[in-house]
C-alpha cells in the first residue's frame, strides 16, 4: 500500500468521528461558500460540484449546503470575506507539512497553526519551503468491493488517468488536475460509485520513521486538522504497517 493510500485509509476511519463532532460540517460549509464565489450553480462550477458531492456523502443537511452556497454567492454577508490560504511548515523529525485553510481572519488562523505546530514539536516555514516536495494531482477513489480491476484500469487509462492503484478496500485513480473532471465523468457515465474526487497534493518522496515517531507526527497532524480554519493537511510521512495497526486499534 502506498503512503498516500495509508492516509486515505485513516481518513475513512476518522470520517465518522469528524461527523459526530459536527466539525466536518463547519469545514465543508466554508469550502462550499468559497467555491460558490465562482458561481452558485454546481452544474457550471466544477469546484463547487465536488465540494457539494463530498458534503452530501458526509450526510450534510441539504439546507446547510444551500445556505453555504448563498453565503458564498453574496446573498448575505457571512462568508463574503472567506479566502483560501496555504501554509507550509515542518513537523517533528523533519516531516514536511502543507496546510490548506479557509479563513476570514488570517491573523487568527496563522496564530492557531503556529501554536499547534510549536506544541507538537514542529515549526511554521516560509512560503515555498516545502511546497516543492509535493505535486498537485487529481484524485478519485472507488470502493474496491466487487469491481473488476482490469475494467477499472482500462476505463481510467482511456479517460486520461495517469495512474491507478488497487488496495484491499480502495481503488485510487490519479490524474493531471486539468483532467480530473473528464476522468470523473467517465466513471459516472459508466455507473461506478465514486467515493471521493478532488485535487490533492501528493509527496514526491516520503520520510520513514519508527512507530513512536510516526504516531507523534500523526498526533500533530490530527491536532492541525481539528482547527476550524484548516481544511486539509498534507504530509510526506510514510506510515508503517505497525503504526497503521495502532491507529486502527
Amino acid at each position: 500500500m502506498s503512503g498516500h493510500s495509508k492516509w486515505a485509509t485513516i481518513k475513512r476511519q476518522k470520517g465518522a468521528n469528524d461527523a459526530r463532532r459536527g466539525q466536518l460540517f463547519t469545514k465543508l460549509a466554508r469550502e462550499i461558500a468559497l467555491a460558490a464565489r465562482e458561481g452558485p450553480d454546481p452544474n457550471f462550477n466544477f469546484k463547487l460540484r465536488l465540494v457539494v458531492e463530498k458534503a452530501r456523502a458526509s450526510n450534510m443537511p441539504k439546507e446547510n449546503i444551500e445556505r453555504a452556497i448563498k453565503r458564498g454567492a453574496g446573498i448575505g454577508d457571512e462568508g463574503a470575506a472567506l479566502e483560501e490560504v496555504t501554509y507550509e511548515g515542518y513537523g517533528p523529525h523533519g516531516v514536511a507539512l502543507l496546510l490548506q485553510a479557509v479563513t476570514d481572519n488570517r491573523n487568527r488562523t496563522v496564530s492557531e497553526i503556529r501554536r499547534a505546530l510549536t506544541r507538537g514539536g514542529g515549526n511554521l516555514g516560509e512560503s515555498g519551503s516545502v511546497s516543492w516536495l509535493f505535486d498537485a494531482k487529481g484524485y478519485i477513489t472507488l470502493p474496491a468491493d466487487g469491481l473488476d480491476q482490469d475494467k477499472v484500469f482500462e476505463l481510467a487509462l482511456e479517460a486520461g488517468a495517469e495512474d491507478v492503484q488497487f488496495g484491499e478496500d480502495l481503488i485510487e485513480i490519479y490524474t493531471d488536475p486539468a483532467d480530473l473532471q473528464k476522468v470523473r465523468q467517465a466513471f459516472v457515465d459508466a455507473h461506478y460509485k465514486i467515493e471521493n474526487a478532488e485535487v490533492t497534493m501528493v509527496p514526491k518522496t516520503y520520510v520513514s520513521l519508527g512507530p513512536a515517531e510516526t504516531l507523534q507526527v500523526m498526533n500533530l497532524i490530527e491536532t492541525l486538522e481539528d482547527l476550524d480554519d484548516v481544511s486539509k493537511v498534507y504530509s510526506n510521512l510514510d506510515i508503517t504497517e505497525e503504526a497503521l495497526a495502532q491507529v486502527a486499534a
